[in-house]
């Protein structure tokens, strides 16, 4: 998980090297997320039904050896035109990876266990924050950003060899259920249209909060990685936790909740214009709340998924997440290459606010259904 999104984060917290050193701009350093999350998006829904066909071994390692490529050719980006094709090629290991973990959660964890074990696979994202944040912002220091994401690079391939060598092999399963669907039905479409908002959203503070504290809180390139970092640990923390607590019953509430302080934190980080250091509790409230409620949905999805179909069910909620991360950034980037990051920080928001009205209408939907079938 870490490693699927790996290069979110790095183009995320190296931006400010990319904006100097390779000439692009605001815009299109949104669009490297837009073009990335775009083509998983597109290629989720197929995505999950590979993995419930070959099983998640192979395509985790499928993952890992695409991932270690993809951030190769970042690495030797001559433009910004080659950097957004390198970039599209890492969309198929954010389209394999919830679908993969997933399952093989489903195969090898006792379901008391799963909503645990489920935040921690989730929080490997957020150790990919962390790592692109900290340590690989403090190597590009010294050797450069290139250097920085070839050393990615091998410990993705040197991970791939890792999970060949130590999971076991897949077992035979044949997919059942309904026939192969793109569009999600059920509490699998509500929860994907929440996910889409949530995305939007995070995306837009993934992209550009190192930008922003370059730019507006002036911070050094190394301190405003720190701030991705920050944001990473809080995440890891949070999707860990809120997880664990995904019980029946409870589990459904808790996309609403965490949708609402997601808009807190939005507003703390348009409040950091004013105030600079609102920004660091920012962050964390970015990486507890909002950056949670995709592993709360994910626990949502397995206890719903019907036998045989974990991985499409996956790749249709990660596909909504996915849209949203197409396109958020874009917008956001549009607003502040103009100056105006403040009615940014508010669009971000804005857009948690709506996916808190998609989740508690959701959460009530479902209640009132299992009051009139208890009637």
């Amino acid at each position: 998980m870490a490693f699927s999104m790996l290069q979110l984060f790095l183009l995320g917290a190296l931006g400010p090297r990319l904006v100097d050193e390779l000439g692009v701009s605001p815009t299109v350093l949104g669009l490297t997320t837009t073009i990335g999350f775009g083509t998983a998006a597109v290629l989720s829904p197929a995505g999950g039904r590979i993995v419930d066909r070959i099983g998640p071994r192979r395509a985790l390692v499928a993952l890992l050896l695409v991932t270690a490529a993809a951030l190769g050719l970042i690495g030797a980006a001559p433009g910004p035109g080659f950097l957004l094709a390198a970039v599209a090629l890492g969309g198929l290991p954010q389209a394999l990876a919830n679908p993969a973990t997933n399952k093989a959660i489903l195969a090898a964890v006792p379901p008391a266990r799963r909503g645990s074990v489920t935040g921690m696979k989730q929080s490997g994202v957020q150790l990919g924050a962390f790592a692109a944040g900290l340590p690989l912002t403090a190597l590009a220091a010294g050797v450069g950003w290139r250097g920085a994401v070839w050393v990615a690079a091998g410990a993705a391939a040197a991970a791939a060899l890792w999970t060949v060598r130590v999971l076991p092999s897949d077992p035979q399963e044949k997919p059942a259920g309904p026939r192969w669907s793109l569009t999600p039905r059920g509490d699998i479409a509500w929860l994907a249209v929440f996910s889409s908002l949530l995305g939007c959203g995070i995306a837009s503070v993934n992209t550009y909060l190192a930008l922003f504290g370059v730019q507006e809180l002036g911070m050094s390139p190394t301190a405003a990685g720190a701030l991705v970092a920050v944001l990473g640990v809080a995440g890891i923390a949070g999707r860990v936790g809120w997880a664990k607590a995904a019980r029946p019953g409870r589990a459904e509430w808790l996309p609403g909740w965490l949708a609402a302080g997601a808009v807190g934190a939005a507003l703390l980080l348009a409040g950091a214009l004013s105030v600079h250091p609102l920004a660091w509790p920012a962050a964390v409230a970015v990486g507890v709340f909002a950056v949670s409620g995709n592993a709360v949905s994910m626990v949502l999805v397995m206890q719903r998924a019907a036998p045989g179909r974990a991985g499409q069910d996956s790749a249709l909620v990660s596909a909504g997440f996915f849209a949203g991360f197409a396109l958020g950034p874009p917008v956001f980037g549009a607003l502040a290459e103009a100056g105006h990051y403040g009615g940014a920080w508010l669009l971000v928001a804005g857009e948690f606010a709506a996916a808190c009205t998609v989740a508690f209408t959701w959460a009530l939907r479902g209640r009132r259904q299992r009051t009139a079938a208890v009637a």
